[in-house]
């Protein structure tokens, strides 16, 4: 892979990390982060949220790729260091044409080895309907804390509202504003959220119209996944609450798949004081086909 190799640190001294671009047919350059060992047999492709990027989950990724996983992960168009205006896009399958082209870029790079696809928050949205749609060559997907329902007052009116306004000025940007201790209950996430000069809170008329269909299309199609799925959601998650996780799950048939919720962790799980344990729960699921133990759903494998 062409790229710029980093310096990984001393405790994870076997760690290759490199940063790159790939491009999305003509239309989009897109950023991109990697975490390698030595030696990989498997691969875990990351899908970041909502005005955030991908450099967010080196504590995730240099936890996994210490355990012989490849990771990769990329920066959505209009965030973190990919092309694009801030907080655009003018359609939701814009975000599958994506992930389908750094999938296939990734798995040309590790032909042989078994993928696993993680989406966060907008990235979990990202995945279980790119998973639903697109049926991905892939083994499995893990969403944490998808956004599958739309926020309270975002009904058919001011959606029919947003698609008019959409029409004759696309690029109409506002501000979304969200909490940093709604993100963990670790202070320093917030902060270090806040004062990150590569996350936004843009958000134009478009990609609030994309993001209804896409929650539209996919919030009630648990039943047509072909592939397992571990639906991770905090408990006082309060941006995307885990009912609609619940609700997706309730349809869920593919066996080997499972349902947790973690009581006391809001919406970043992988930025929790717990973080380690949210990790190797997918670690035991993906490699042992173990669930988790507390609060769970599950279909038999």
């Amino acid at each position: 892979m062409s790229g710029v190799e980093i310096g990984s640190s001393s405790r994870q001294r076997s760690i290759r990390r490199t940063e790159a671009r790939f491009a999305v047919g003509a239309q989009r350059s897109l950023f991109r982060r990697s975490w390698l060992p030595e030696q990989p047999d498997r691969v875990l492709v990351l899908v970041h949220g909502f005005g955030e990027h991908s450099g967010r989950y080196e504590g995730l990724a240099a936890w996994f790729a210490a355990r012989g996983i490849a990771v990769h992960a990329y920066d959505h168009s209009g965030h973190g260091l990919s092309d694009g205006r801030r907080g655009h896009i003018e359609r939701f399958d814009d975000f599958l044409d994506d992930l389908g082209a750094f999938l296939e870029t990734v798995q040309s790079e590790h032909a042989s080895l078994p993928c696993t696809i993680v989406g966060h928050s907008m990235g979990g949205l990202i995945v279980a309907a790119f998973a639903r749609e697109r049926a991905p060559k892939v083994d499995r997907i893990v969403t944490s804390g998808p956004l599958l329902a739309l926020a309270p007052g975002s009904g058919g009116g001011r959606l029919r509202r947003a698609r008019v306004l959409r029409l004759l000025w696309p690029a109409f940007t506002t501000r979304v504003t969200i909490a940093p201790d709604a993100l963990s209950r670790d202070p320093e996430v917030g902060r270090a959220y806040l004062d990150d000069p590569l996350v936004h809170s843009k958000a134009t008329v478009s990609l609030a119209v994309a993001l209804g269909d896409g929650v539209r299309r996919t919030a009630a199609g648990g039943g047509a996944l072909q592939l397992p799925i571990l639906m991770l959601h905090g408990g006082a998650d309060v941006l995307c609450p885990a009912a609609a996780s619940e609700a997706f799950f309730a349809a869920v048939t593919t066996k080997g798949s499972a349902l947790q919720i973690y009581p006391e962790l809001r919406h970043e799980i992988f930025n929790e004081p717990e973080r380690e344990a949210v990790y190797q729960d997918i670690l035991d699921w993906w490699v042992e086909g173990r669930v988790p133990s507390a609060q769970e759903a599950s279909v038999s494998p």
